[in-house]
């Protein structure tokens, strides 16, 4: 996915959840639109730099979009961190549709939001569905990830999330009527090596995870390529397979 010009600046504040205070590096203040409805734990840094779209529509209400984040590493060196969380299906989708996504190439259709039922009447939309008169029915479900704690490992959730709990139940129940059933971790945080459940913060959602993850649903992660070009973002796409820890253990990608 290439982005338009992006123009950087340094966060000042984050509010109303939806809303971002930037001072441009022309020394202008903007409010941005913060496309992520999360707590942000770990991304959301004032004093950091960050990348913002612009956009000339006149019927936006705000002419910016917060795109990125660069977050300092114990090394010293800077993150680059997608704070978007809508960009996550998209980068997902492209690989899909290139066959980049370790064991799910070769379908032949993909269906986006696939709803399904579960437990007879609750519907449940997930991500994506694929289809191949051979291979049979995938369903995919993609969670981004940016929370990267101080022990140097990424984890999910970043909060309580009931709703993600429901996304692996609904899993669940499919791998147990006979299809393939795919949590996908987007990790867009290039300081992120591995991801496991947050237990320290979701505990429920992790036990829930180790459960599937036990009963067919399949657990992967990917990680996240930004293409810069002298120094300004220009575009981003799925990288290779990355380590999911279960349990406390590293499972080692293949």
């Amino acid at each position: 996915m290439d982005y338009p010009e992006l123009v950087p600046g340094t966060l000042l504040r984050r509010y109303k959840r939806f809303l971002a205070d930037v001072r441009l590096d022309d020394g202008r203040e903007v409010v941005a639109h913060c496309p992520n409805t999360g707590s942000m734990r770990a991304v959301n840094v004032p004093g950091c730099r960050v990348w913002l779209a612009p956009s000339d529509n006149p019927a936006r209400k705000l002419a910016w979009t917060w795109e990125l984040i660069e977050l300092p590493q114990p090394d010293g060196t800077l993150a680059l961190a997608s704070v978007h969380t809508g960009r996550a299906n998209r980068l997902v989708e492209e690989a899909l549709s290139d066959g980049r996504v370790s064991g799910l190439s070769g379908y032949a259709a993909l269906r986006r939001e696939a709803a399904v039922t579960v437990a007879g009447e609750r519907k449940t939309r997930l991500d994506f569905r694929l289809e191949d008169p051979v291979r049979g029915t995938a369903f995919v479900e993609v969670k981004q990830v940016t929370l990267r704690e101080a022990d140097g490992h990424g984890y999910f959730p970043d909060a309580v999330s009931e709703r993600g709990r429901r996304h692996l139940e609904a899993l669940a129940a499919l791998a147990g009527q006979g299809h393939r059933a795919v949590l996908l971790f987007c990790v867009a945080h290039e300081g992120i090596p591995d991801v496991a459940p947050a237990a320290h913060l979701d505990p429920a959602y992790a036990a829930i995870l180790s459960r599937v993850a036990g009963a067919g649903v399949e657990v992967l992660a990917h990680g996240c390529e930004v293409e810069r070009r002298h120094g300004r973002p220009v575009a981003i796409r799925l990288g290779g397979r990355l380590p999911v820890r279960l349990d406390g253990a590293l499972q080692a990608a293949q």
